[in-house]
């Protein structure tokens, strides 16, 4: 039960990461020359079909620290602007806006979102969040699902109401929207453009069962004419001719923030493969299920009086990660008798821990009960 930290490959990925392999193993140079540019954009035009963005605004990475690091110091963000974050969001995004304000790229605030994650409304965290909003905040940096709590913000809500603002505000002044999307990443039906968000990241790795070491950022046509890209890319065809001539640099891209350099070039080529599992049961079936799973352990611990669900139960506002305590016990010793049954949970990194159980399309209904069999005992 724990998809929402680093998973096990799925046959296609595996296939897919040892033809590459051995491709590399037995001709690397000209094998790169031949194929790298074109697997990755590949690799771009699978991850743009499964969140309905086109291939142009979609960037690769290695994972959602990657992403958030590049796109919160990349924002073009002017003195006196300001980034907007709450105090739920992971130290990923507190970090990475952080260092990029040590960099003269704009002030920061955060704010408090919510303090009960199992009794919160659509419509308190969007006004918590749109309430703050002043006419110098320039981004607002929140996180989709949350890994404290399991609680899922209502981001298309959330959007809509900064679409209303920035309708009487010019490009210099135009809020963006950022979400670590990385928990509702492979277990969620929502498109980009149903999400209306500036920018969107998220790691493989997890959820999507992707190859370990990969990520993605998806950005909008506005998201991207505010971004300046920090590391240099190979990917797109036009940057070493502009390099030799001297020309300016072109309008940042998908393909323009794609870092360069030589990585482990099977892993990224093996993205496309990682589509395969979920395109074939299909993006709103697994969504389903993993409600379903989500539901059934829920609704176990809400019916344990000596376990405290900080979880919505409402599907709506909430994914595959299901946050409790156990009482008489600290996170950290709830997981380890968990682990004791074989069950492996996590407990969340944060000032005030949580134990998690994260079920997914490779877990089932009796292993839900196995679980919550195990917890019950801990009375």
């Amino acid at each position: 039960m724990s998809a929402m930290l680093i998973t096990a490959h799925p046959q296609p990925v595996r296939d897919a990461i040892s033809r590459y392999r051995a491709a590399l193993d037995t001709t690397p140079i000209e094998y790169v020359e031949m194929h790298n540019r074109r697997l990755q954009d590949q690799a771009r035009a699978a991850v743009g079909a499964y969140m309905g963005a086109p291939t142009q605004n979609v960037a690769l990475t290695d994972s959602t620290t990657m992403g958030a690091g590049l796109v919160y110091n990349g924002l073009k963000i002017s003195p006196g602007q300001e980034v907007l974050t709450t105090d739920r969001d992971y130290y990923v995004t507190h970090e990475a806006i952080r260092l990029a304000a040590a960099r003269g790229r704009g002030l920061v605030r955060r704010i408090p979102l919510y303090t009960d994650g199992a009794s919160v409304t659509a419509a308190g965290l969007t006004q918590a969040v749109v309430a703050e909003i002043r006419p110098h905040t320039r981004v607002v940096a929140l996180t989709w699902v949350h890994s404290s709590t399991g609680v899922k913000l209502p981001i298309s809500q959330i959007s809509a109401a900064i679409a209303r603002i920035n309708a009487s505000r010019t490009d210099y002044n135009r809020i963006l929207l950022c979400v670590d999307g990385v928990h509702g990443f492979g277990n969620q039906p929502e498109s980009f453009a149903e999400l209306g968000c500036d920018f969107f990241f998220a790691g493989c790795h997890k959820w999507l069962f992707g190859p370990r070491g990969t990520g993605v950022v998806i950005g909008s046509p506005a998201g991207w004419r505010a971004m300046t890209p920090t590391i240099p890319t190979f990917l797109d065809s036009a940057a070493y001719s502009n390099w030799i001539a001297g020309t300016p640099a072109p309008d940042c891209t998908g393909a323009i923030f794609t870092p360069g350099g030589f990585k482990a070039f099977e892993h990224v080529w093996a993205m496309s493969d990682a589509f395969v599992l979920h395109n074939w049961i299909g993006k709103r079936q697994v969504a389903d299920r993993t409600a379903e799973l989500a539901e059934q352990l829920k609704a176990g611990l809400a019916g344990m009086r000596h376990v405290t669900l900080h979880t919505p139960r409402s599907r709506a506002l909430s994914a595959g990660i299901v946050s409790f305590d156990v009482a008489g016990l600290s996170a950290d010793q709830t997981v380890a008798r968990l682990r004791n049954w074989r069950v492996l949970a996590t407990a969340a990194p944060y000032a005030r821990p949580h134990a998690r159980l994260a079920p997914s399309i490779r877990n089932t209904p009796q292993e839900v009960d196995f679980v919550l069999n195990a917890i019950r005992g801990m009375a």
